[in-house]
């Protein structure tokens, strides 16, 4: 097949074919390293900013477009920025490397810079997550002509807990991740693994099926156990008040693998870095607080906010819940649990329908959904109570009236989380609602009784909630 069109660049072997994904067609092509290694990288976006993106852990860049939400951050990156996505050395199409001698962070610098110049960049920003952190730095601090700038998002300088360390990950803590989940034989829970590092999205079967091919097809576990075994080593603390570049430091506030000390060390430490707490426990920065972390990153890069392909509508926000779930699945056991799952799914979304409202996704043992009309999401949650009696469960139900951010097929903002809140609070077969409801139904024949003020989480102020009356 024909090279594809183009100028090749010295330096740069493009390959021949074109990789198809779900939201967009990229050519991959492949920088060619000073020791003959071949790095794949592909550009994509129309924004005027070069902007780095690595490979995510194990899962390489070429399955980022294969799960929705990362689709849709590339998609927003790519309007204000021109990206530069690449694997590093060993995952996905680069190359692979001796397990016995994994790349040190000099040759994985170095492998920045021959990716920089495959992709004509003289300067570039570098947007590092998750485990990326400690070679952005070294990159930062060993070629300051060539970075532009740093956004570290849930990352850190070193992973082990040590001396003046202490909320790094503890040594028995790394060595069980790695004999439960990089191990070849290793029996590991996908499901547990991503409640852990992305607790928003543990429930949704799909991830759960993209995180675990895409982590099998991204490093062979030969690669992965001598990475995975030599982060224990990693420390670029003393490199960090080096670095003369704008960074700016992005952390969840309640992160579980990495958590947010990792995050306040290095705004601490790196001279002149802007810091931002989030409220949320997801490590990806594509998940639960891709929008937030959008803006910030969109604002620090070109100093403005704006929100692409956004709509703010007003709906009402429907969340239902399980009941003592985890007791029914140890009672029933996978498969009958399972099973039952599928059946109460697919009532959710029968009545959904029903009564006109959207289903956004499934949360594992709860739904989310969004109605035009309040009333509807009430008799909805009301259905839904009635119809999973037969599968011998019990639902709760949250409810919140307001605006809603939508992009594609998720919804959130402020709306989104009250409702998440309200759910939190309610009792068992309970259908509980905010103080934004009632006074939208003042005679429509929906009684409610007052549970009085509670502070929710995360949310200001004190609120009153209302229990719908059967």
């Amino acid at each position: 097949m024909p090279v594809a069109a183009g100028k090749v660049r010295p330096g740069e072997l493009a390959i021949h074919r074109r990789v198809a994904y779900k939201r967009a067609v990229v050519t991959t092509r492949y920088a060619t390293a000073d020791d003959g290694a071949h790095l794949a990288y592909h550009v994509r976006g129309t924004g005027g900013v070069d902007l780095l993106v690595s490979s995510y852990g194990f899962i390489s860049v070429a399955s980022f477009d294969d799960e929705p939400h990362f689709a849709r951050f590339l998609d927003h990156l790519g309007s204000f920025c021109r990206l530069i996505c690449f694997d590093w050395r060993g995952i996905g199409l680069s190359d692979p490397f001796d397990p016995a001698h994994p790349p040190s962070l000099e040759r994985q610098a170095k492998d920045v810079v021959c990716v920089l110049d495959a992709a004509g960049s003289e300067r570039a920003a570098f947007l590092a997550t998750f485990l990326a952190g400690s070679a952005a730095i070294r990159f930062a601090a060993s070629y300051p002509t060539r970075t532009a700038a740093l956004v570290l998002v849930n990352t850190t300088a070193r992973l082990a807990k040590g001396p003046g360390y202490e909320f790094g990950v503890p040594l028995p803590v790394l060595q069980r991740f790695t004999d439960e989940v990089i191990e070849p034989a290793g029996a590991a829970d996908t499901s547990a693994v991503v409640a852990v590092h992305a607790p928003s999205v543990a429930g949704d079967e799909r991830f759960l099926t993209w995180w675990e091919d895409a982590g099998r097809h991204g490093a062979s576990p030969a690669i992965a156990l001598s990475v995975q075994r030599s982060l224990s080593d990693i420390d670029v603390r003393d490199l960090l008040p080096a670095i003369d570049a704008p960074v700016l430091v992005l952390q969840g506030r309640d992160t579980l693998w990495l958590r947010a000390g990792h995050g306040r060390f290095l705004a601490e430490h790196i001279p002149g870095a802007t810091y931002v707490e989030l409220a949320g426990a997801d490590t990806p920065p594509f998940t639960e607080n891709s929008e937030v972390i959008l803006e910030e990153i969109e604002d620090f890069l070109l100093g403005t906010r704006h929100l692409h392909d956004r709509d703010r509508v007003l709906s009402t926000v429907l969340f239902t819940d399980i009941v003592r779930s985890t007791g029914r699945a140890v009672e029933l056991g996978d498969r009958q649990w399972r099973e039952t799952l599928d059946r109460y799914d697919d009532v959710v979304a029968k009545q959904i329908a029903r009564h006109r409202g959207r289903l956004v996704k499934t949360t594992g043992d709860g739904a989310l959904a969004t109605f035009d009309s309040p009333a509807r999401a009430i008799r909805c949650a009301q259905a839904i109570q009635t119809s999973v009696v037969a599968l011998g469960l019990e639902v709760r139900a949250g409810l919140h009236s307001g605006e809603v951010d939508v992009r594609g097929g998720d919804v959130s903002g402020i709306a989104v989380h009250i409702a998440a809140r309200v759910i939190e609070t309610a009792r068992p077969g309970e259908i509980l609602a905010s103080s934004a409801l009632p006074p939208l139904l003042i005679g429509s024949g929906i009684e409610f009784e007052s549970r009085g003020g509670h502070e929710l989480r995360d949310v200001p102020g004190t609120w009153e909630l209302y229990a719908v009356q059967p």
